[in-house]
């Protein structure tokens, strides 16, 4: 079973940035996909950003392409999603996930893809 916990949230004004962790533990950090999504009050789940354990593959919504990075610190068993130019639309909790098994690019933005969940931390960016 793998634990997973987020951390890094916080309050920034628009323009800034912010690096969310999230740290794997339970058992090593192996999973095929660790993926972000964020929740905005009253709206669904949507995807954020993914990477694949195994071939380093990236992807991004369109919504945070060039302002988001997604990166691992195996070492530290740690995914980071590094958030630039911040924006109030960003505003959300974001909640890091992981796939126990393989799953395909085009499948990666689908929530239901993923087997394990952290708790979210709460991100707020004031304008």
């Amino acid at each position: 079973q793998v634990q997973l916990v987020e951390s890094g949230g916080g309050l920034v004004q628009a323009g800034g940035s912010l690096r969310l962790s999230c740290a794997a533990s339970g058992r090593t950090f192996s999973s095929n996909v660790v993926g972000w999504f964020r929740q905005a009050p009253g709206k669904e789940r949507e995807f954020v950003a993914g990477l694949s354990d195994t071939t380093g593959d990236t992807q991004y919504a369109d919504s945070v392409k060039g302002r988001f990075t997604i990166s691992r610190e195996n070492v530290k068993n740690t995914v980071y999603l590094h958030m630039y130019g911040l924006e109030p639309k960003d505003t959300a909790v974001y909640y890091c996930a992981a796939t126990s098994t393989y799953v395909l690019y085009t499948l990666w933005a689908r929530g239901d893809e993923y087997d394990y969940w952290g708790q979210g931390t709460q991100v707020t960016v004031s304008s």
